[in-house]
């Protein structure tokens, strides 16, 4: 069964981030995904500007995103600039006061435009932005750190995306408490990449190769 993993790049060792980002690529990692969180829209600050760029600038995978900011618009151009063509970025639609307009700039720029969705977020308030982006990030958990308890009133907006993502042309992602079981239940129905943080690849002292393979060695 094919499945993206992407890697949850704020838990990694930033004792010596260039070789984090080569042992994952080597180990076969999809992508990396970039959490930005300005103390305000969350109560934490994650990875900078300056992590992101560096990352982009020693793998040629493709990043993932995630802008928990305020007002994403008036700083989109910073991110823009520093990425390439078919990276991914995504907004909190909260976030914005007219979502829609970050989601075209995103567009404009030739990256894959994305719209993350928190526990407390209903999928009737983003309907109409479903058409417009490629993927749709649900978060599992509550948005600002790492290591938090899975919501599992989650798994019934997860099943009513599943069942517009055909129609709207979307993918689903999920960030998160992310577990072999989360992938063994989500990945058959339809989810299409998996954030992994603490719950299943850092901190584990195991080649991240191995942790890999195992997990795309999942008995389905």
């Amino acid at each position: 069964m094919q499945f993206e993993l992407m890697a949850s790049m704020m838990c990694a060792n930033y004792g010596n981030l260039e070789k984090e980002v080569r042992e994952l690529e080597e180990g076969g990692i999809d992508s990396f995904h970039i959490d930005i969180m300005d103390g305000r829209y969350v109560p934490n600050y994650a990875m900078s500007l300056n992590d992101m760029r560096y990352i982009a600038g020693t793998t040629s995978k493709p990043l993932d995103v995630h802008l928990m900011v305020e007002h994403p618009n008036t700083r989109i151009g910073l991110f823009l600039d520093n990425l390439r063509q078919g990276d991914t970025i995504y907004i909190h639609p909260e976030a914005e006061y007219h979502p829609s307009t970050t989601l075209q700039a995103i567009i404009n720029a030739g990256m894959v435009p994305g719209i993350a969705i928190n526990p407390g977020t209903s999928v009737e308030t983003v309907l109409e932005m479903l058409r417009i982006v490629k993927k749709v990030l649900v978060m599992s958990v509550n948005p600002g750190n790492a290591g938090q308890m899975f919501l599992p009133y989650v798994g019934k907006k997860i099943t009513k995306l599943l069942s517009l993502k055909e129609d709207m042309e979307f993918e689903i992602y999920w960030d998160g408490a992310c577990s072999a079981d989360r992938i063994l239940e989500y990945a058959p129905k339809g989810v299409q990449g998996f954030v992994l943080g603490t719950t299943l690849l850092f901190g584990k002292e195991r080649p991240y190769g191995e942790t890999l393979q195992n997990i795309r060695e999942l008995k389905f």
